[in-house]
């Protein structure tokens, strides 16, 4: 089963995308990959990129703080579990105070020496090699631990961003439950009502991928064959879950 999802919104295609940086981040600061530095520190520099361009920090605590009051509306409300409710406020007020306490995200890493050297000759095509980034070329043949100190540093500056936005994205996609639905002649549109994520489950077996479009009021999803990218043309069982 191949599993999609699509941003109705800009604020949610925004986390969406620093989610995805923060993955590849946290997975490659591992380094079980000869390749996992060159993934980090295009992860992270994407990301620092992504700062320079958007307010995250801003983004971010105006939308915790409209969960803050979305749940707080159900408080004393029948059959509502209160002692569950009341501990994911509390996640919510945790996570917007580290937010609101944090530095402009990026600011430390923009700040830091080594990174600073590197980060530009990195974005050319082939830029990271041993005679464009010696300072690199070293630091990759450090012992593990000493690099670990200088990895566990910056990812550091990043965990309000990292622990805010993934209960932001949990809160939102749990809005929503999977329905099974067909789309007729592989084409499908439906209202979204104030929705922010749409989340598809697909049987990879069919060979056919989703092009979504559309907002948080209404969208349409058009299927597409893989081997040749032209239209599916035949009926579509999948499952959606508008969030």
């Amino acid at each position: 089963m191949l599993k999609f999802e699509h941003p109705l919104t800009e604020k949610v295609r925004i986390h969406l995308r620093v989610e995805t940086l923060m993955r590849q981040l946290h997975k490659s600061a591992k380094f079980e990959s000869p390749l996992d530095d060159q993934i980090f520190f295009r992860s992270l520099f994407d990301l620092m990129d992504l700062f320079e361009q958007i307010h995250v920090k801003s983004e971010l605590t105006k939308e915790l703080e409209k969960q803050k009051l979305l749940f707080r509306g159900w408080a004393n409300v029948p059959g509502v579990d209160q002692s569950l409710l009341n501990r994911v406020l509390n996640d919510i007020e945790g996570n917007f105070r580290e937010v609101m306490a944090a530095e402009r995200f990026g600011q430390s890493l923009k700040e830091d020496r080594f990174l600073s050297t590197i980060r530009q000759r990195f974005s050319l095509p082939g830029g990271h090699c041993c005679f464009d980034l010696p300072s690199l070329h070293y630091w990759q043949h450090l012992p593990l631990e000493k690099r670990m100190i200088d990895v566990n540093r910056w990812l550091k500056t990043l965990t309000p961003l990292h622990n805010a936005l993934e209960l932001l994205l949990k809160l939102l996609r749990e809005t929503g439950r999977y329905k099974p639905q067909i789309a007729r002649n592989g084409f499908y549109q439906s209202d979204a009502n104030d929705a922010n994520i749409l989340r598809l489950e697909i049987p990879s077996d069919l060979g056919v991928y989703p092009m979504i479009s559309g907002h948080k009021n209404r969208f349409v999803i058009k299927f597409m064959r893989f081997d040749s990218g032209a239209a599916y043309t035949q009926d579509v069982e999948f499952s959606l879950a508008v969030c």
